[in-house]
């Protein structure tokens, strides 16, 4: 796989699925080097009868549509498509086919939506920015804006940026018939005569009513069973205290009045809320403590709303929904649920008793499902093979975008378990390019901590593995997928049993493969990887070369400029300045030789510039050979989600980084 095949990295998002189970929709999103920009729609595939000869069909033709919902009758979909700014908004389009018809215009564009269960309105939520910044008052751009009071501790979050003067707040909005004439926007009266009234009936747009007013910021909606309410998690934006629990309210339709659903008291930081058909409710939450940032391997479960309270019906231990992207979709009065662990991300299928049972897996990561009245299930997957397809449960894939991606000669990583030096087993892979070898070898570090390599296609494995390159990667301890034991081993002793084990897995796998060379190896991670990189190199030299790619490298100032500073650092490091030095590499850069590449970008809140740029200053200062490289325009999901032309540089500037160091 060469950098310009990002193209053929097509991503399936989640699915939604008619209520008889006889088609399902799907959004589809690739890099386009073109554009500059990731361009998707929404397909439809048909699921019933002979489906030999039936193939998925573009049902919308936007430039970048994602995020289908069907009404509950399945006759109608909403999805999400940027404006003219790039701001996302509502449309509608018949799941037959048709025109699309715009339904809002958020200032600061939709984030999440549902609808009603009788399909007469759509709830979203959408940021609200105060009067006279962010182009709400014309000719007043970002320099003359006035300036901002910060009184709480939380002010950015990475990928937004400042968040206390916009906060997200809940609408709703009624649903016209597609079969209705188009709303047109009215003409502009002459001079002398007066404005033209704004009949909602003929705007360009439905009017939206806002809900919630404030300064608290709302993730997710939901509806009731009976449509009177919208749930919605509360997240307060000013606050004076480190705090992550998440109350779930509920917001009366008819005067916007708010009854708490859960409160703070149940330690709750909520990521998903869903009603089941029969009106119970469902969220994906973990419990923070009485401390209310107890996060390191977060205690994830599902849990069922009922009079007396929130009850859990999972167990950490066995079932991790995973942080980003996991939802809950219902199948009768059972629940569906994601489950990562060892690489891969299954789907099981949970009772309200708290039964679990496996309705998928394999070498699957599961991104998204759905399931229908009749008890069809449909799953969004990434494969060993593919980036993206999308399954029906029990019948297999329906679609093949993956098929360009086949051609470029992907490499299957050999999995492998190595005995860390204290005997605890070390799960990870190695991907080798065809041949005999020696190769050089890359030792690959992932971010988080708490997260994990999986099995699915990989572009930062195979662009080295198709330039000579044998690559290593492992999920060591402080990584997801293994147990809350495992997560939460490196909870302030950063860079102790997650060091050793890389380093003993990466030993492990040069024993067992004649064809890697131990004695030509570079590393690199970024994220939490940067860190880790950055602090083997002054603790380790066998390497000839080193990628720190937007890293954590001072533990002490990232505290006060990062998004999740308020809580991060206090939670892995400490708050102690004797121990946050004993694991910061700032601190410990004296003991770097090895030459080193520093990747970061300008608009990272999450790992700010200043981390990159500092401990690139401190190697200078030291004599060691580095260089630096900063994407403009760019944040902490660069090589996720950054522009293609960047993400195409960035890999054409470490390829030629190991040429020049470590090469074949």
């Amino acid at each position: 796989m060469r950098p310009t095949d990002i193209e053929h990295l097509i991503a399936v998002g989640r699915p939604a699925l008619a209520p008889d189970g006889s088609f399902a929709l799907f959004a589809t999103s690739r890099p386009s080097l073109e554009a500059n920009r990731y361009v998707g729609q929404i397909w439809r595939v048909e699921l019933r009868g002979d489906r030999s000869g039936s193939r998925p069909r573009r049902l919308t033709l936007g430039v970048a549509d994602s995020s289908p919902r069907l009404s509950r009758d399945g006759l109608t979909v909403a999805f999400l498509r940027p404006d003219a700014r790039g701001r996302a908004q509502l449309f509608l389009v018949a799941a037959s086919g048709s025109e699309a018809v715009r339904l809002t215009d958020a200032h600061g564009g939709v984030g999440a939506f549902a609808w009603s269960p009788d399909g007469a309105r759509i709830a979203y939520t959408a940021r609200v920015a105060e009067h006279g910044r962010y182009g709400t008052v014309e000719g007043v751009d970002a320099a003359h804006e006035p300036p901002r009071r910060i009184t709480g501790i939380r002010w950015l979050a990475n990928g937004v940026g400042y968040i206390a003067d916009r906060p997200a707040h809940v609408f709703v909005v009624d649903v016209p018939s597609l079969g209705d004439e188009p709303r047109y926007e009215p003409a502009a009266a002459p001079s002398h005569d007066a404005a033209p009234s704004h009949d909602t009936a003929r705007t360009a747009v439905p009017t939206s009513r806002q809900l919630t007013l404030g300064d608290v910021s709302h993730a997710g909606v939901a509806f009731s069973a009976d449509g009177a309410e919208v749930l919605t998690v509360h997240e307060p934006i000013e606050r004076d205290r480190r705090d992550l629990r998440t109350p779930l309210v509920s917001i009366a339709i008819a005067d916007g009045a708010v009854r708490e659903r859960i409160g703070v008291a149940s330690q709750l930081s909520i990521q998903d809320v869903e009603v089941a058909p029969d009106g119970h409710v469902f969220v994906v939450a973990h419990h923070v403590g009485e401390s209310g940032v107890d996060f390191v391997g977060p205690r994830l479960a599902v849990w069922m709303l009922n009079d007396a309270g929130p009850r859990r019906l999972t167990d950490p231990d066995v079932v991790d929904p995973g942080e980003i992207g996991s939802h809950l979709s219902f199948l009768g009065d059972d629940v569906l649920v994601q489950n990562r662990a060892r690489g891969r991300v299954t789907l099981m299928r949970l009772t309200r008793g708290g039964d679990l049972r496996t309705v998928l897996d394999g070498d699957v990561e599961v991104l998204g499902h759905a399931a229908s009245d009749d008890g069809t299930i449909v799953a969004a997957v990434a494969t060993p093979e593919g980036f993206g397809e999308l399954v029906v449960v029990g019948e297999g894939a329906v679609t093949d975008f993956s098929a360009a991606l086949r051609a470029r000669s992907v490499v299957t990583p050999a999995e492998h378990v190595v005995p860390a030096r204290d005997g605890y087993p070390v799960h990870g892979w190695l991907a080798v390019p065809e041949g005999e070898g020696p190769f050089p070898v890359v030792l690959q570090i992932h971010g988080g901590p708490y997260a994990q390599y999986g099995i699915h296609v990989f572009d930062e494995t195979q662009v080295l593995v198709d330039a000579g390159y044998a690559v290593a990667y492992c999920n060591p301890r402080g990584s997801a997928g293994y147990g809350l034991a495992h997560g939460r081993s490196i909870r302030q002793r950063m860079g102790t049993v997650d060091m050793t084990d890389v380093l003993d897995f990466l030993d492990g796998v040069l024993e067992r493969d004649p064809r890697v060379d131990a004695a030509r190896l570079g590393i690199m991670g970024g994220s939490y990887g940067g860190y880790l990189t950055a602090w083997i190199t002054a603790h380790d030299h066998r390497f000839a070369a080193a990628i720190v790619e937007r890293g954590l490298l001072d533990p002490l100032s990232f505290q006060g400029t990062s998004d999740i500073g308020s809580y991060f650092g206090d939670e892995y490091v400490g708050t102690d300045e004797t121990r946050i030095a004993a694991q910061s590499p700032l601190a410990a850069v004296g003991g770097v030789t090895t030459p080193t590449l520093v990747i970061h970008s300008e608009l990272d809140h999450r790992c700010p510039l200043e981390q990159g740029t500092r401990y690139y200053t401190a190697l200078k200062r030291r004599g060691v050979e580095t260089e630096m490289l900063i994407f403009p325009g760019e944040d902490h999901e660069l090589t996720r989600s950054g522009q293609p032309r960047h993400r195409v540089q960035r890999f054409d500037a470490v390829l030629e980084w190991w040429r020049r160091h470590l090469p074949v």
